[in-house]
Protein backbone atom coordinates (compact mmCIF):
# COMPACT_ATOMS: atom_id res chain seq x y z
CA UNK A 1 0.00 0.00 0.00
CA UNK A 2 2.74 2.45 0.83
CA UNK A 3 4.84 1.86 -1.66
CA UNK A 4 1.55 2.66 -4.36
CA UNK A 5 0.96 5.72 -2.55
CA UNK A 6 4.91 6.69 -3.01
CA UNK A 7 5.11 5.56 -6.81
CA UNK A 8 1.91 7.40 -6.96
CA UNK A 9 3.75 10.70 -5.45
CA UNK A 10 6.58 10.16 -7.80
CA UNK A 11 4.52 9.65 -11.06
CA UNK A 12 2.42 13.07 -9.96
CA UNK A 13 3.48 15.84 -12.51
CA UNK A 14 3.00 18.50 -9.47
CA UNK A 15 5.37 16.72 -7.68
CA UNK A 16 7.62 16.56 -10.28
CA UNK A 17 6.98 20.58 -10.51
CA UNK A 18 7.51 20.98 -7.13
CA UNK A 19 10.76 19.02 -6.81
CA UNK A 20 12.13 21.22 -10.13
CA UNK A 21 11.23 24.43 -8.44
CA UNK A 22 12.24 24.12 -5.53
CA UNK A 23 16.11 22.52 -6.23
CA UNK A 24 16.60 25.42 -8.63
CA UNK A 25 15.11 27.71 -6.43
CA UNK A 26 17.58 26.76 -3.41
CA UNK A 27 20.36 26.25 -5.78
CA UNK A 28 20.20 29.71 -6.95
CA UNK A 29 19.78 30.90 -3.61
CA UNK A 30 23.10 29.01 -2.70
CA UNK A 31 24.95 30.65 -5.90
CA UNK A 32 24.24 34.02 -4.33
CA UNK A 33 25.31 33.28 -0.64
CA UNK A 34 28.19 31.64 -2.06
CA UNK A 35 29.63 34.39 -4.23
CA UNK A 36 28.91 37.38 -1.30
CA UNK A 37 30.94 34.53 1.19
CA UNK A 38 33.79 33.93 -1.55
CA UNK A 39 33.97 37.90 -2.62
CA UNK A 40 34.32 38.56 1.34
CA UNK A 41 37.33 35.97 1.66
CA UNK A 42 38.89 37.56 -1.29
CA UNK A 43 38.54 40.72 0.25
CA UNK A 44 40.02 39.31 3.01
CA UNK A 45 42.80 37.74 1.13
CA UNK A 46 43.37 40.44 -1.22
CA UNK A 47 42.73 43.75 0.25
CA UNK A 48 42.72 43.49 4.04
CA UNK A 49 44.13 46.91 4.45
CA UNK A 50 40.88 48.54 3.04
CA UNK A 51 38.87 46.55 4.92
CA UNK A 52 40.59 47.60 7.90
CA UNK A 53 40.44 51.32 7.11
CA UNK A 54 38.00 53.41 8.97
CA UNK A 55 34.54 54.30 7.63
CA UNK A 56 35.78 57.95 8.32
CA UNK A 57 38.71 60.02 11.09
CA UNK A 58 38.07 59.57 14.47
CA UNK A 59 36.13 56.69 14.29
CA UNK A 60 37.14 52.98 15.11
CA UNK A 61 34.72 50.98 12.88
CA UNK A 62 36.34 49.92 9.93
CA UNK A 63 34.61 48.73 6.44
CA UNK A 64 35.01 45.16 7.19
CA UNK A 65 32.59 45.84 10.29
CA UNK A 66 29.45 46.78 7.93
CA UNK A 67 30.05 44.47 5.21
CA UNK A 68 30.12 41.15 8.05
CA UNK A 69 27.06 42.84 9.42
CA UNK A 70 25.57 43.06 5.46
CA UNK A 71 26.85 39.57 5.20
CA UNK A 72 24.57 38.36 7.93
CA UNK A 73 21.85 40.39 7.32
CA UNK A 74 21.36 39.21 3.16
CA UNK A 75 21.71 35.77 5.12
CA UNK A 76 18.57 36.22 6.80
CA UNK A 77 17.04 38.17 3.76
CA UNK A 78 17.35 34.83 1.51
CA UNK A 79 16.27 32.77 4.33
CA UNK A 80 13.09 34.88 4.95
CA UNK A 81 12.78 34.28 0.75
CA UNK A 82 13.00 31.04 1.18
CA UNK A 83 10.29 30.57 3.58
CA UNK A 84 7.77 33.00 1.90
CA UNK A 85 8.13 31.42 -1.03
CA UNK A 86 8.26 27.67 0.19
CA UNK A 87 5.21 29.03 2.62
CA UNK A 88 3.21 30.03 -0.53
CA UNK A 89 3.83 28.18 -4.00
CA UNK A 90 5.68 25.06 -2.66
CA UNK A 91 2.66 24.99 -0.51
CA UNK A 92 0.81 25.21 -2.71
CA UNK A 93 1.68 22.58 -4.77
CA UNK A 94 2.51 20.37 -2.29
CA UNK A 95 -1.32 20.28 -1.49
CA UNK A 96 -1.82 19.54 -5.16
CA UNK A 97 0.08 16.42 -4.87
CA UNK A 98 -2.03 15.52 -1.67
CA UNK A 99 -5.17 15.82 -3.37
CA UNK A 100 -4.42 14.21 -6.60
CA UNK A 101 -3.19 11.09 -4.51
CA UNK A 102 -6.30 11.45 -2.47
CA UNK A 103 -8.26 11.66 -5.41
CA UNK A 104 -7.09 8.30 -6.80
Amino acid sequence: MNNDICQQIENSAHYRELVDKRQRFAFFLSIIMLIIYVGFILLIAFAPHWLGTPLHAGTSVTRGIPIGIGIIVVSFVLTGVYVWRANGEFDRLNKAVLREVKAS
